[in-house]
């Protein structure tokens, strides 16, 4: 028999994860990408779960954990630079749990891109343009004016999806957003007065700042604020933007700032996805162009992979009928999903308190966290576990 043909839009994590989840039940993955060659870096996220277990039966497992931020304290600052309260490793450690990990996202792409090279061809510097499809397969028409034909097309092309966009509408019908902003950059140092092998965190009302070290001289920071309208903040620039709004002088933010190169960070808005379905005849879409339940649920990368790893196990299961497996794939998904949004909404003011009582009110448990009961709570409510 003829192995059946995957395109794959997108290379980040989802994408890698879905080639190589469906070269292991023996598909031929295309990739296509629309930058010029592979992305590094990128901020530090909480990988649990879903996808440490999927990442455990995919084989990867072993290599994401030689990847892993080492022991890290949770530092918390005063706009000045002094500090306010410390969450030691130990706790840091028991709110992650035994399945949980944290990670440099680009280090989960290394490793997927690892265990698939082999498997898979990606092509640089492409996206879709057109999108048709009939009973026995899709024809995607890509920007370098090739036509590929395969047995699925998977958009794995992020919040901002030209798969979605082809085939399911317009951005604007299925975009929600939630009032914030995000920026993510990698500086070359970390800066004078951030403590070694520590998440360092500047809060003021409606905006957080966060500087990571991640060991092996890696670091990694975060901005997010609250904004009435994302897409004119956007508009501004990186640079312009955060400017604005981190006035003054707040401890390490000028200096990053003034050393800010546009087309080094990630900047965007905090929005989720909302679809009442994910797939169309032999088109599906998979993390965050299909669902995008924002860094504010902290689990992004680990449904991206876990989603991926589904499919592969539903596409196996049904193996002449496309459409069924990818229906049957997103009722075993969306609970899970629609729980990570749901937390996604409520955790805003944990990134960017609205007023100093909710800021209190977030401090007060980070404060307790040593506490066992209290950081078990802590855990459930920053979604570090599964449950």
């Amino acid at each position: 028999m003829t192995a059946k043909r995957a395109i794959i839009i997108g290379a980040g994590i989802a994408g890698l994860a879905a080639a190589l989840r469906l070269s292991q039940i023996g598909w031929e993955p295309l990739i296509v990408e629309r930058a010029p060659s592979r992305r590094e870096g990128g901020y530090a996220v909480v990988f649990s779960g879903l996808g440490y277990a999927a990442a455990e039966r995919m084989g990867i497992l072993p290599a994401l954990q030689e990847r892993q931020v080492g022991a890290f304290d949770l530092a918390y600052l005063r706009a000045d630079g002094r500090p306010r309260f410390t969450v030691p490793h130990t706790t840091v450690r028991r709110l992650l749990g035994d399945s949980g990990m944290a990670l440099l996202r680009g280090d989960i792409e290394e490793v997927l891109h690892e265990a698939m090279a082999d498997q898979a061809e990606i092509r640089f510097g492409a996206t879709v343009t057109a999108v048709t499809q009939d009973d026995e397969g899709v024809d995607v028409t890509l920007s370098d004016g090739l036509t590929e034909r395969a047995d699925l097309l998977v958009g794995a092309d992020g919040l901002h999806s030209s798969v979605r966009a082809l085939v399911f509408g317009p951005e604007e019908r299925y975009r929600r957003d939630l009032g914030h902003v995000v920026a993510a950059l990698t500086p070359d140092k970390l800066p004078g007065g951030a403590p070694e092998r520590a998440f360092t965190t500047v809060t003021a009302v409606g905006r957080t700042f966060t500087v990571a070290d991640l060991g092996r001289g890696r670091v990694a920071a975060f901005f997010t604020y609250s904004t009435q309208d994302a897409d004119a903040e956007l508009a501004k620039g990186s640079r312009h933007a955060l400017q604005q709004a981190y006035p003054g002088q707040h401890w390490a933010i000028p200096k990053l700032l003034d050393d800010l190169r546009e087309e080094a960070v990630y900047f965007d808005s905090v929005s989720q996805i909302v679809m009442d379905r994910w797939s169309q005849g032999r088109v599906v879409l998979l993390g965050d162009a299909a669902w995008c339940v924002t860094l504010f649920a902290g689990y992004g990368s680990s449904l991206a992979v876990g989603g991926a790893d589904l499919l592969g196990t539903e596409l196996g299961r049904h193996p002449k009928d496309i459409p069924a497996a990818l229906r049957a794939w997103e009722n075993a998904l969306r609970p899970e999903v629609l729980e990570r949004q749901r937390k996604g909404r409520a955790n805003t003011g944990v990134h960017a308190p609205r007023n100093r009582l909710e800021l209190a009110v977030r401090d007060l448990p980070l404060r307790l966290a040593t506490v066992p009961p209290v950081t078990r709570l802590l855990s459930r409510h920053l979604s570090f576990h599964s449950q």
